[in-house]
């Protein structure tokens, strides 16, 4: 494990509230107005197609059980109006609905503002992280029905779903925990605090049930067995804020903002095996399953990145609108980024799907 400097602490810590509040919008109403970009970009093989869609974008999470892109959109500091949830067509790339959280101030117009989501095929859920209110909260794909909210996750920022084990895990990026729920109950159903850490990205093995945490401050991977309590601490690289999973779970990759890199982690060594240079303020990662190549969305750069971990190179630069702040990918060899680029005809941030060439 390595440490930080106060002064270098500080400055991640910003830079991680800065990725959560970037962007503003408007109060985000109707069902279909994102617009299809009028260009489609290609590059060595991948292939970038781009749609605006509302202001405030912050994650998605593509659900094969539905065919379905959801994503985030919240806007403002506290007390935050405007928020949704949005139901997208991963292949029009245009909006089919849109679900507004709760309001938790009448007085105020406070809603329970969305950030982080991740959708659980297994129950037809999707569950978000509402990183104001310290809680996370679950929604029915089938008719968008709020159907929970869970408090006691401070600073909720990311979300991940193991569909084998029923289980939701949660970071707490304020108090340094992992939270896992019982995705049948809702009910809490193990809690790992690790003191001083800043638990932020997310990914887990389904196969073994260990989640995988990155700890922004600590330059580590924080691991947390199925049935056990006891975090294991790996090295990683310099300020991981996102993780993702080789298909083998074998290898762990992190984007590592600070440092502009995806390090590539042995899991079994406990090591980082090398470390690839990406692009200034690597901010998330992504597997695609079929190519076993890492997408790296570079906010500052303003691109996405592909890596070959094997050769341990970047074997593409993908342009993308400015300020990408979140890549995930789908078992069909296609990936979905959302920025915060501003750029749609009416002020709107985009979502691009990238077909990921071999």
């Amino acid at each position: 494990m390595s440490s930080s400097s106060p002064t270098r602490r500080a400055l991640r810590t910003l830079a991680l509230a800065t990725a959560l509040t970037a962007g503003s919008c408007l109060a985000l109403t109707g069902t279909a107005n994102a617009k299809t970009a009028a260009h489609t970009g290609h590059s060595a093989g991948s292939s970038v197609t781009s749609g605006a869609l509302v202001k405030g974008l912050y994650q998605s999470a593509y659900s094969e059980r539905n065919d379905v892109l959801w994503a985030t959109a919240s806007v403002g500091r506290p007390p935050v109006a405007s928020s949704s949830l949005l139901k997208v067509d991963p292949e029009t790339l245009k909006v089919k609905d849109t679900v507004t959280p709760p309001v938790t101030d009448p007085a105020t117009g406070a809603v329970e503002a969305v950030y982080g989501v991740a959708v659980d095929d297994e129950h037809n859920t999707v569950w978000t992280t509402n990183t104001r209110d310290d809680s996370v909260a679950v929604y029915s794909q089938r008719s968008g029905e709020h159907l929970a909210t869970l408090p006691g996750v401070a600073h909720a920022r990311e979300v991940v779903v193991d569909e084998r084990h029923d289980t939701a895990w949660a970071s707490g990026f304020s108090d340094g925990s992992v939270v896992a729920f019982d995705t049948r109950t809702y009910k809490e159903k193990k809690r790992v605090t690790v003191e001083g850490s800043s638990p932020a990205g997310l990914t887990v093995d389904e196969r073994t049930g260990t989640v995988y945490a990155t700890d922004l401050n600590g330059d580590q991977l924080i691991g947390i067995g199925r049935r056990s309590t006891t975090p294991r601490l790996i090295p990683a690289g310099d300020g991981p804020i996102s993780v993702s999973l080789s298909r083998d779970g074998r290898t762990a990759y992190t984007a590592d903002q600070t440092g502009g890199t995806v390090s590539v982690i042995d899991l079994r060594k406990g090591a980082v095996s090398r470390t690839v240079p990406t692009g200034a303020g690597a901010l998330s990662v992504a597997t695609d399953a079929r190519s076993g190549r890492v997408l790296v969305a570079n906010r500052t750069a303003g691109d996405v990145t592909v890596v070959d971990p094997r050769a341990g190179a970047v074997v593409e630069t993908l342009a993308t609108g400015a300020n990408p702040n979140h890549v995930q990918t789908d078992e069909g060899g296609a990936a979905y980024v959302v920025d915060k680029s501003g750029a749609g005809p009416g002020g709107e941030d985009q979502v691009h799907r990238i077909r990921v060439g071999r």
